[in-house]
């Protein structure tokens, strides 16, 4: 059968990274940022970086092919059963949305879109980019921010951030702007300092790990009791040693001439709004921590994992499709498609052939027009031809995808089949 529709209420979790990486080449491994050796899997995983190299001819090459630190996220989580679902890139600002195969027909209305601020807004270096989507019909929002830099513009910063939220617009039907979401991460390098401590006084607190000290100095914790916007958003406690400056390559703070005062600069908030609803949705912080190992910038990464306790809105996906017989190089073949509920089908929908461990929705072996290749169709299935020339000989594990042009999105994914290299005398079988 189709992909088996998970539970109707359950805990999904996600995994969230921010990395100012300081025009930094990226490092060769990435598992103990994305926990990849943990036993337990996230559901999701969303990547905000800032300050990715973006020099003007740098950033035309990225434009044409992804950039190194995408390719990497990518490369790193495709083979585990991931598959990015969107991208947004502003400069020097990434962000990634991944997320596992079960529930990529479940994720829809996803737009993004940016605002600069920064030197008159020009070149965009820094500012805010956001995803925003529905999953299993909740309305999410992801915001990678990198605000103004230096002590004495904590106020400013704020201002970038009301700017950033009074900016950024989607489709005005559902959520239009960033709060009408019911649930929004503002995440990235807000670039708040610890006022008044001398040098002496931070470096023992943060030696002998007595956070707690600090935090009353920290500009974020300082204008939340002023600025009513900001105590609409929660954080975990700053339980780890802040994030910025370090020497590269090192444990140790800035040990250059500005000696810049150490600062949790980089952080991960959140906004839930939760009402009394028939399918709520409530969010749970189980580790909010940064990870030293990383030495390529002066900022370490910060993670943040997450439980979304959700009730689904829906739990079939838009469309039912499948392999029907033998698939390989030698023959013709049909896929079939069934619409499980009414959606908004037209001409341009495609259905791509994936092999298994596919990076992303361009990532197709070979497609078919839903129309232009239809065999036969009644009010149940449609029969769609592939030509044989269509099918190339790659032989492995293989799935098909319905994509809706309308919804710009996955709406139905085949069980995974196998494509013959060549011809092999098997009984006709149909993978759904």
């Amino acid at each position: 059968g189709p992909l088996a529709p998970a539970p109707r209420a359950g805990g999904r979790q996600l995994h969230m990274v921010t990395w100012n990486v300081a025009t930094a080449d990226p490092p060769d491994d990435i598992s103990s940022l994305l926990h990849l050796n943990s036993p337990k899997t996230p559901d999701l995983y969303v990547i905000g970086l800032q300050e990715v190299y973006s020099a003007p001819h740098r950033f035309i090459i990225d434009m044409a092919v992804e950039d190194s630190w995408s390719h990497l996220f990518m490369s790193s989580l495709a083979p585990r059963g991931y598959l990015k679902v969107s991208s947004i890139r502003m400069q020097g600002l990434l962000l990634l949305f991944f997320s596992k195969l079960a529930h990529v027909p479940f994720i829809r209305d996803i737009q993004d879109t940016y605002s600069r601020t920064g030197i008159s807004g020009y070149w965009g270096n820094k500012g805010g980019v956001s995803i925003r989507l529905s999953f299993y019909g909740h309305m999410l929002c992801f915001l990678n921010c990198h605000l103004a830099a230096h002590m004495q513009y904590a106020s400013q910063r704020v201002d970038e951030f009301e700017y950033i939220l009074d900016t950024q617009t989607f489709d005005p039907k559902k959520t239009p702007h960033i709060l009408d979401h019911k649930l929004v991460f503002w995440f990235g390098d807000l670039n708040f300092r610890i006022q008044d401590h001398g040098m002496h006084f931070l470096h023992n607190c943060i030696t002998s790990h007595k956070f707690n000290l600090l935090w009353s100095k920290d500009q974020l914790t300082m204008m939340k009791k002023t600025e009513a916007l900001l105590q609409e958003f929660d954080e975990g406690p700053l339980d780890f040693q802040p994030t910025y400056k370090f020497d590269r390559f090192s444990d140790c703070y800035d040990s250059s001439g500005k000696m810049r005062k150490p600062a949790w600069t980089d952080r991960i908030l959140w906004r839930n709004q939760q009402e009394e609803e028939e399918f709520p949705l409530k969010l749970k912080q189980d580790s909010y921590t940064s990870n030293m190992e990383y030495g390529v910038s002066d900022h370490k990464p910060v993670i943040g994992i997450f439980t979304l306790e959700l009730r689904k809105m829906y739990e079939a996906p838009l469309v039912r499709v499948c392999a029907e017989g033998e698939w390989s190089a030698d023959f013709d073949a049909m896929v079939i498609y069934s619409p499980l509920q009414p959606f908004p089908s037209s001409a341009w929908d495609w259905i791509g052939l994936y092999k298994v461990g596919f990076r992303s929705v361009s990532d197709y072996i070979t497609y078919t027009w839903v129309k232009d290749d239809e065999v036969s169709f009644n009010d149940e299935l449609t029969q769609v031809y592939v030509s044989k020339d269509e099918i190339p000989a790659l032989g492995g594990e293989c799935v098909l995808c319905y994509y809706c042009s309308t919804l710009q999105c996955i709406v139905g994914i085949s069980s995974p089949f196998k494509s013959w290299l060549f011809h092999l005398r098997i009984r006709p079988n149909t993978y759904c």
